[in-house]
Parts: structure tokens; sequence; C-alpha cells
């Protein structure tokens, strides 16, 4: 697929011309030019200089509630994305803004993968024509956005942001700001960006230890950016957008999973952040050494931080059988 030069082809034509090529690629969600009602000359020069095929490979979980492509760009590089079909009704795509990682952490997979490039913002929005074209067939629609697949976020902001906007554009796909969450390692520059460029977006903090020794063993980025410094610009955000905050932690068997642990990172949240924040907790996925933690010792960990009147959610692992789980996306 290539879309990026299609207001340059179409400049010798009409305006309304691009409009109408605009909503095949999101509103009509064509796979061919063809199969539109542009006039034929336009319909052989876009076939030719912005294709619409996307070559991607599908997996499907065995309980058909994730499903989980690997889109491949005109470089032959490809990513992983993944569709999440909830009970209630919404559809979240997952989508990827790097391919691989160059923060490295040592319990994702995509973090052993090392950094290739950035995705442009129109890569990123292709995985998202993607699954939108792959609903339509089901009569479904995208209901949220997630930027937590493959990639930090923060260290692509201008693509990040571009493809926000396209998102959100009721030209294009029409789904509220409200409705975009983006997860972060702990850029704090990146927290402060997206405090003034995108406040309505949802922020999602990657915290997953309570202490620095803790954290630089598994983060190796928090050895450049200290908890304290990540708790004081996800403070300064709250404080300016009064937005609730998620607190990501993904428990590993004998790792950061203890009661200690649990009280920790009561104290460390409670005394850095103030109200608007909740906790969510996960197993962790298995990688190379590193086991999910016991369902007994999540429940322990989740009720000290209850005792504390800390708001906290145990989220379900979608599409652990097929990889397409938090941490396992390593196209």
């Amino acid at each position: 697929m290539n879309i990026d030069n299609l207001s340059e082809v179409l400049e010798a034509y009409p305006a309304f011309r691009f409009k109408q090529a605009q909503d095949v690629v999101f509103k009509n969600l064509r796979e061919s030019w063809q199969a539109s009602n542009l006039p034929a000359e336009i319909r052989a020069k876009l076939e030719k200089e912005c294709p619409l095929e996307i070559e991607a490979e599908l997996i499907e979980s065995s309980d058909r509630e994730t499903r989980k492509a690997l889109i491949k760009f005109r470089d032959d590089k490809q990513v992983e994305t993944v569709l999440l079909r909830h009970k209630d009704g919404r559809n979240t795509v997952c989508v990827s803004s790097q391919i691989g990682c160059a923060l490295g952490c040592v319990m994702c997979a995509t973090g052993k993968l090392g950094f290739s490039r950035n995705l442009s913002a129109s890569e990123i929005l292709e995985q998202i024509i993607f699954w939108a074209r792959e609903l339509k067939k089901e009569k479904r629609q995208i209901t949220n956005i997630v930027f937590m697949g493959m990639g930090e976020p923060f260290l692509n902001f201008l693509n990040f942001k571009k493809a926000v906007q396209a998102i959100n554009n009721p030209e294009k796909f029409n789904i509220s700001l409200r409705r975009i969450s983006v997860s972060t390692v702990g850029i704090p520059e990146g927290i402060g960006r997206l405090s003034k460029e995108l406040p309505q977006v949802n922020l999602a903090i990657s915290l997953h230890a309570p202490n620095n020794k803790m954290r630089d063993k598994l983060i190796p980025f928090n050895k450049k950016a200290r908890i304290e410094k990540l708790m004081q610009a996800t403070k300064n955000y709250i404080e300016k957008n009064n937005r609730r905050v998620m607190i990501e932690y993904a428990m590993f068997r004998g790792v950061n999973d203890s009661e200690k642990n649990a009280q920790e990172l009561v104290d460390l949240l409670q005394n850095s952040l103030g109200k608007l924040y909740f906790v969510n907790l996960i197993a962790g996925n298995r990688v190379e050494n590193y086991l999910p933690s016991e369902k007994i010792q999540i429940r322990k960990f989740k009720k000290i931080l209850e005792s504390n009147k800390i708001s906290v959610i145990e989220r379900y692992s979608f599409g652990r059988d097929c990889s397409s789980a938090c941490g396992q996306l390593g196209a």
C-alpha cells in the first residue's frame, strides 16, 4: 500500500477528486481503485502510483477474540498489529509505531529484536485500514485504538501525532481522541509533548517496577530517566490536563510480584501522583526466563493495593496462545 503521495498524484485534477479518492481509502475501505467510481484514467494512475493492496499474514487465537496480522511494507520490513474483539462489542486495534525497539526491555520480545526504523504516519494508518477492512466483512467497526504494539511511540512522536490526527479526522476514521490510548515506557519529554499537543489522548505508563534498582534490570532506559523523573512528568500531565492515568504493571514470578513490592508500589504512587490514576495489573507473558506470576500471588498483590485505597484492575491477557499478548510481538 502507498498513499503517501495521493495529493501529488491528483493535484492536476479538480479538488473534489482528492476527496473522492480519500473516501475510497478511509470510508469505503476498498482494496483496489478499480472498485471505485473514479474515472478510468484516474483509477489507472492511482493503481500504478498509489496501490491499495496490503500484504499481510493473519493469525487467530483459539477463542477467536484476538487476531494478529503480520504486515509487510514496500521495503520488505514487517510489523505486527493486533485486533482485540471484546464481549461488550468494542473492537480495539493495537498498533505498532516502530519496527523493533531501541529500549531493550528484557521481558519484551520486541525489545530483543533491536531497533530497525520508525514507521511513517501512513504505515501506522495502514495497520488500522487493514483491520477496518476485516471488520467491515463482519459489518463491524473499530471503536478504540491503542498504541501499545511494537516500538516506543514517543520516540517517533511526529509520525505518532500525524497518525492520531488522521484517526480523529472526521473525513478519515472519525474516532474520538478519548478512545485513543498511548503507552510509554516512560519518556518524560514525550509525556510533556502529549500534555501540550494531544491532551485528550489517554496516557498509560508501563511502570512494571516500584523502585529504580528493579526497573533498571527490567527496563534499561530507566537508567536515563529515573522513576522520580517519570513520576514528576506524569504528575505534571495529571495536574495540567486533569486526566486519569493508567499505571501498567506486568507481574513476573519471583521478580516484581512480592507483597513487599506491592507496598513499595503503594508508597511510590501515593507519594508521587495524588489521586487521578489507576493500576492495571496483568500477568506478564513468558519471554525467555521471565514467567507470569501465579494467580494467587496476583490476588495478594491486588489486595494490598486495594487495602490502601488504590483503584486497581486485574486485566485479562488477550491472545497469549497466538503470541499476540503484551510483550510478545516480535515480527
